[in-house]
């Protein structure tokens, strides 16, 4: 369950929190390779059958941590083999970017129909009444499955009238709407990569923590260590993740105390996609495309384009709200690096881009910056009133882009705002489950004129892998979130002199500020 205190996240949180603190402190690759004693000291095993697999194990969540490459059993070496490649402060994801950590993996079933000690051999036994294939009989008064026979269709699970026939699945195909986990000759999971979008999902829900995706915690504490000034690109849906929303004020003096230099929200730059998104749909639906669909979510657009190629053209050409807003905080303070912070797996593949690789220089997950906090000895409630500093933030709708309908309807906002009596009809979906079904009705020629909406996660951004909190309480505190800022509208925003022209916007935003810092901190910082 999300939001969960468990035995897996707290292992992930001492993942991350021993390599942020490995990081901040210079550690030698002795200290790599002592880190799973360290971590597990005792001689008595916590999690697994024996402390020497427990330890293993751990030894490869750290190095997947690290972003080195994930090393089967059968291969042999010190913990610390290829450490020289990740002891950078310039160190891009080698791929895969999830990862199954085969040694820690249930081989749990892909799917089966159970009978559970619950049953009470009815006389009525509609179980056996309903099965299409004669696969379900009374044995010593008892219903029985034939495995051979059964094709999983679930109908005797809801025919029972005392629920007990069950339905079990493994967690991380059930989740993994593209379809990318398959088992593999050992009944293991494993990810076909050619599928796989990255959005994390299967992560999240591998009850035992045997699914892991690589970060850039180590290299960016390197950055930071060597001097860089590296600006914080903050996704909308932080609120309440390190603390409550009543504590978002004093999230700025949070990251200055991990060596961060400023933080910019990334709602500035969710306004700036809201209005080009809205100019691409003016200018070309219906004539030019069908329909279109929103750009924003990594994991969506790159399911879509894998799935149905056939409909990339009608997915916007706009850049994201991360790559904007790290483009902005460049200009402003040139040869500066850029983390972006926020939900999202699926952002880490997008900065792997070499297109994109010069705007944003790392991707964290709020997950991952809860573990600098704690290497770093820091608490929200370490951060005193002085250190209290507002946001420099976009409008209400470029924060409502966190949830699920946000984006959607900060662009049908614009449009409308353009031409009044223009009809937006909007379609959305989350998860990517959801999405292929959209896709499939847009296929259909169901969706033609609409706006389509996809969100890789269930929730939107505030449901990805890198979350802290619940995605239901997120969502609640995101829409409160917007209700206080000073402009609803991209419209209203102080940074309107950028947005309300696509071609000055352009211009602006490849114009180089840096000789007259005074002029751009007037029009955009002040």
């Amino acid at each position: 369950m999300r939001g969960l205190e468990s035995n897996k996240t707290s292992l992930r949180h001492m993942v991350f929190t021993e390599i942020a603190r490995f990081a901040y402190n210079d550690g030698t690759k002795e200290d790599f390779e002592q880190l799973p004693f360290k971590m597990l000291p005792s001689e008595h095993n916590k999690y697994r059958s024996n402390i020497f697999l427990e330890r293993a194990i751990l030894g490869e969540r750290l190095r997947t941590t690290m972003g080195m490459v994930y090393r089967p059993a059968s291969q042999g070496g010190p913990l610390s083999d290829g450490i020289e490649n990740a002891d950078t402060n310039e160190h891009y994801y080698t791929p895969p970017l999830i990862n199954v950590i085969k040694f820690a993996c249930n081989s749990c079933p892909e799917k089966r129909v159970m009978v559970t000690n619950g049953c009470q051999g009815c006389l009525e036994h509609p179980c056996i009444e309903v099965c299409p294939k004669n696969a379900i009989s009374m044995v010593k008064g008892k219903s029985v499955i034939d495995e051979e026979k059964c094709i999983k269709c679930g109908k005797c699970v809801g025919a029972c009238p005392y629920s007990a026939i069950i339905k079990q699945e493994r967690p991380c195909t059930l989740a993994c709407g593209a379809g990318a986990i398959k088992s593999d000759e050992f009944g293991r999971a494993t990810i076909d990569q050619s599928k796989c979008v990255s959005c994390g999902q299967c992560l999240v829900s591998c009850p035992f923590g045997a699914i892991v995706d690589k970060s850039q915690i180590y290299q960016c504490i390197k950055a930071i260590n060597n001097g860089e000034k590296i600006y914080v690109a903050l996704a909308p849906a932080f609120v309440g993740q390190f603390g409550t929303d009543k504590d978002n004020l004093k999230v700025r003096g949070l990251f200055k105390r991990l060596g961060f230099r400023d933080v910019r929200e990334v709602s500035i730059g969710a306004d700036m996609c809201t209005v080009a998104e809205a100019r691409d749909y003016l200018d070309e639906v219906p004539d030019k495309l069908d329909f279109m669909a929103t750009s924003c979510c990594p994991a969506w657009a790159a399911f879509a384009k894998k799935n149905f190629p056939e409909f990339t053209p009608n997915i916007s050409m706009a850049l994201t709200p991360m790559v904007l807003t790290a483009r902005m905080i460049k200009k402003r303070h040139p040869g500066c690096k850029v983390a972006f912070v926020g939900p999202c797996a699926a952002k880490k593949l997008e900065a792997m881009r070499r297109s994109i690789r010069s705007d944003v220089d790392f991707v964290l997950t709020f997950e991952e910056v809860a573990g600098m906090m704690e290497a770093k000895g820091v608490t929200i409630d370490d951060i005193t009133e002085a250190e209290y500093l507002p946001f420099d933030s976009g409008s209400g709708d470029g924060c409502g882009f966190a949830i699920s309908g946000g984006v959607a309807e900060a662009v049908a906002n614009r449009i409308h705002q353009i031409d009044p009596d223009k009809e937006v009809k909007i379609v959305k979906a989350e998860g990517l489950v959801e999405c292929k079904k959209m896709l499939a009705m847009a296929k259909a020629g169901k969706y033609n004129g609409y706006l389509l909406e996809g969100m890789g996660c269930p929730g939107g951004c505030v449901g990805g892998a890198g979350v802290i909190k619940a995605p239901q309480v997120t969502s609640k505190l995101v829409e409160k979130e917007i209700k206080t800022k000073a402009d609803q509208k991209p419209i209203d925003s102080k940074y309107m002199f950028m947005l309300e022209n696509l071609e000055e916007r352009e211009e602006l935003m490849n114009k180089d500020f840096s000789k007259n810092a005074d002029e751009w901190e007037e029009k955009t910082f002040s």
